[in-house]
């Protein structure tokens, strides 16, 4: 918004509808860019479907989402991809603090800003134990709830298991949860027949990206009634006479429900996204279409830049430290 007024062309706004949502990428699209920043990667990947001719023009792109890394390199791996990007998202500096306070501390200030509920005693199930789950977790936990994960990968799932939370299937966890967050990035992880078998006025909300996470259009089917209560929360009746909410339509609950992450977080986000900008179109002549991990010099640079503005300082190894570390060679 602040952009706006001091001469940036910015084609956004609060409450645009999808149509409206594309009809602005299409207006960023025509001013013919050669670096591109993007979110989930609806710019690049409507680039190459609108615009072919423009994505052979595009020297480098950035991505900051961990969904949006995933299409984009499932474009790479099917040939499509044409042009470099640089998985921004797939940083320290970003997945650590982005993502894990980040989404943690505003996908809660979504929930209790739509709802206004008590935290404390509430069992919140967790769908993903990724960097955002885990932070969302961490969280949740932080505000008295009992939390539950859910996840697929066995490695993620004994983390959590580590971390002391309960984990178990969604079937499972559906009879038992007041809240349920979803962030995995991967659709259908609430369904109907999760629905059925939840409490009267349990929860629904999402926070992996897209809104496909908790099927909307399972809760409708199954509903006999939906009502708007508060902003940006649907009450749904079922059949037997149990209520179910809905928070900001399934879609991401921290931006809808709330202002999103704390700008203490986002600079990391786009100080990697500068500095990255920076680095690809130097090197844009020699990179291939693929997707690239962030260099980790431009890593510690955040992190080095952050500190200083935080007024921290760390230790510094000493050229005989330097050294050890480098040699093969106990003692020396």
């Amino acid at each position: 918004a602040y952009l706006a007024t001091v001469g940036i062309h910015v084609y956004a706004w609060r409450g645009e509808t999808e149509e409206e949502y594309y009809r602005c990428i299409d207006e960023v699209m025509a001013y013919d860019p050669e670096v591109v920043h993007d979110d989930g990667a609806d710019l690049i990947i409507r680039i190459h479907e609108k615009r072919p001719e423009l994505a052979e023009k595009v020297l480098v792109g950035c991505e900051e989402t961990t969904t949006g890394v995933i299409r984009l390199k499932a474009m790479e791996r099917d040939g499509v991809l044409r042009f470099p990007v640089i998985a921004v998202n797939d940083t320290r500096t970003k997945r650590l603090f982005d993502n894990v306070e980040g989404t943690g501390l505003s996908t809660m200030e979504g929930i209790l800003k739509a709802t206004g509920v008590l935290m404390a005693g509430k069992n919140v199930v967790v769908a993903g134990y990724g960097y955002c789950g885990s932070g969302i977790a961490k969280r949740a936990r932080g505000l008295g709830a009992n939390v539950v994960v859910c996840e697929v990968d066995p490695v993620k799932a004994l983390q959590a298991v580590m971390e002391g939370y309960r984990v178990m299937p969604m079937d499972e966890a559906a009879a038992i949860g007041d809240i349920f967050i979803t962030a995995t990035g991967c659709k259908d992880i609430v369904t109907a027949r999760h629905m059925l078998k939840m409490k009267d006025g349990a929860v629904l909300c999402n926070s992996g990206h897209f809104n496909v996470e908790v099927s909307v259009k399972d809760l409708e089917e199954i509903s006999v009634e939906k009502r708007r209560v508060r902003p940006y929360v649907d009450e749904y009746r079922l059949k037997d006479g149990r209520k179910l909410y809905l928070l900001g339509e399934g879609r991401l609950v921290n931006l809808v429900c709330g202002p999103g992450h704390p700008s203490e977080v986002m600079d990391l986000s786009f100080g990697n996204q500068a500095l990255c900008a920076r680095y690809v179109v130097r090197l844009s002549e020699r990179l291939e279409a693929k997707v690239y991990s962030v260099p980790a010099s431009i890593d510690r640079t955040i992190a080095e830049l952050k500190l200083e503005a935080m007024g921290m300082r760390i230790d510094r190894l000493t050229p005989e430290q330097e050294a050890y570390l480098r040699s093969w060679r106990l003692g020396t």
